[in-house]
């Protein structure tokens, strides 16, 4: 068994090929992990623990109110209800990893398997991004076409959209993981990051990475940037809609409603364009750390916080199906 740090190699092909090419392909690979410092190790591995619990019971909680509830089968929470899951998976997605190897049980990744952690992390992050523009679009319709509403955003329309927002993500995440494996590592095998992430990974290669660092930029300008301004623009509407509202308890109704998204659409959008807009250098990617521990970590636990736990309706939903949360 390798020693953890130590590329490991293997030959991939025919040997005719491998000798044309003169490399040998890496098995797996080795996590920085959060800090390099050990005497840290104990205080990340209780912190993150925390967290991971906390995510998971704040987005269960949430998912399951909503899914028990009655009063709460709206197309409002119907997004929220999505939202609660792709926290709940993006999280899954790295910290359990994360813990793996504070606890001392191997910092080290397989080949495959930091593909798959890119597969998923990718779908779940951007599936999340156009989940926020549809939110959007949903406070837009509510705000500045209430009468029209019920068509617009009727059950079948939001579980279209629903729908197809997990589509193009995951194709989406398809197209990125799959120009990866056309790719050759086989010299440092350090990824400069707790997780496989698509930024760091492309530092790696000792083949071309033009195509890959394309079709990232255009995913990125298609999900984040293009979403962003989806979502900016549903929200000039609304803030128009709201200033031409005479009554103050009107305006600080419509106000509250789209307040706590916008907060969060904010996050979201400033984190993760800069993660994949950032140019590779050996600085980006430790600020690269911090920020997506914001998004990975720190937004799946006030999601359910901004969006439903300050919720009249999601309190006595809570208290009704789990008595002793509220």
């Amino acid at each position: 068994m390798a020693t953890i740090g130590t590329p490991v190699y293997l030959k991939v092909g025919a040997r005719s090929q491998i000798a044309k090419n003169n490399y040998t392909d890496l098995v797996d690979f080795v996590l920085q992990g959060v800090s390099g410092d050990p005497g840290f190790q104990v205080f990340f591995l209780a912190f993150f623990s925390i967290f991971y619990t906390m995510v998971v019971t704040g987005n269960t909680l949430i998912f399951m109110a909503i899914s028990l509830n009655p009063s709460l089968h709206t197309l409002m929470y119907f997004f929220l209800a999505n939202l609660a899951l792709m926290d709940i998976a993006c999280t899954s997605t790295v910290l359990p990893k994360l813990l793996k190897g504070l606890v001392g049980k191997g910092s080290h990744i397989s080949y495959k398997g930091c593909l798959t952690q890119i597969f998923f992390i990718s779908w779940f992050l951007g599936a999340e991004l156009m989940l926020l523009t549809a939110m959007a679009y949903d406070r837009y319709v509510a705000i500045c076409r209430p009468l029209h509403y019920s068509m617009l955003m009727s059950r079948p329309v939001c579980v279209l959209l629903a729908g197809t927002v997990w589509a193009i993500s995951a194709i989406n995440s398809s197209v990125n993981t799959g120009l990866l494996v056309r790719l050759h590592f086989c010299g440092h095998n350090q990824i400069r990051h707790f997780f496989c992430e698509l930024p760091a990974l492309l530092l790696l290669p000792c083949s071309p990475t033009t195509l890959n660092n394309i079709m990232t930029v255009l995913a990125d300008v298609f999900i984040g940037v293009v979403n962003f301004l989806f979502t900016m623009i549903s929200y000039s509407f609304i803030i128009a809609s709201i200033l031409r509202i005479h009554s103050a308890e009107g305006k600080r109704r419509a106000s509250s409603t789209c307040s706590a998204h916008l907060m969060v659409v904010t996050f979201y959008y400033s984190a993760i364009i800069y993660t994949y807009v950032q140019p590779g250098s050996g600085s980006s990617m430790e600020n690269g750390k911090v920020v997506s521990l914001l998004y990975t970590t720190v937004g799946p636990i006030l999601n359910p916080l901004i969006y439903s736990l300050r919720n009249k309706d999601v309190k006595v939903a809570l208290g009704k199906v789990f008595p002793c949360v509220c």
